[in-house]
């Protein structure tokens, strides 16, 4: 599993809550050849309600949920972690 997050060290401790889900666009090919895509935003529990709601709004997400830090997932395939920070789309 390939796993990429755009948070900086700082940002791992203050957005530590993931809103992931399965994207189901992207999963079995390119990066995910094979395997699972998942995509997770990284929020700071204020946001934690607006972000997710952002999320189960996207029709290529599946299985949404809510993991900390120590999240990871198995098998193959390729996960990014975004990071929700002040501008946003979610936050709009």
């Amino acid at each position: 599993m390939k796993i990429q997050d755009d948070r900086t060290p700082e940002e791992k401790t203050t957005h530590s809550i993931i809103v992931v889900g399965t994207d189901s666009f992207l999963s079995g090919w390119g990066e995910a050849k094979g395997g699972a895509s998942y995509a997770g935003w990284a929020c700071q529990y204020k946001d934690l309600d607006q972000v997710e709601r952002w999320v189960r709004s996207r029709p290529e997400m599946k299985r949404v949920r809510i993991v900390g830090n120590d999240w990871r997932p198995k098998g193959i395939g390729h996960t990014h972690v975004y990071v929700v920070r002040e501008k946003h789309p979610a936050l709009q």
